[in-house]
């Protein structure tokens, strides 16, 4: 098995994240009120995010959000990738 890249690793997962902060925001922008909490029930089995959803967040808390998103999807894509990776040195090839 081969050592996975910490830098690779942790931008796939950054980007994949910070991508689905951008489809939620997306969602919230372009449906109803009513559709995106039944779409966000749905995806968490039923919890209820109706009380706590925000509809007023200005642009500037989105791009910090994607961004903070971005940087703990790389922070733990790079853990996933140092701890697997530290787990391969025990094994003889």
């Amino acid at each position: 098995m081969e050592a996975l890249s910490v830098r690779r690793l942790g931008f796939a997962l950054g980007t994949s994240s910070a991508l689905l902060y951008l489809g939620c925001a997306f969602i919230m922008m372009t449906v109803p009120h009513e559709a995106a909490v039944r779409f966000f029930n749905t995806i968490t089995h039923g919890v209820d995010w109706g009380p706590i959803m925000r509809w007023d967040m200005p642009w500037w808390e989105m791009v910090v959000g994607v961004l903070q998103v971005f940087i703990l999807g790389w922070l733990f894509g790079a853990l996933i990738a140092a701890l697997y990776n530290t787990g391969l040195r025990g094994r003889k090839p």
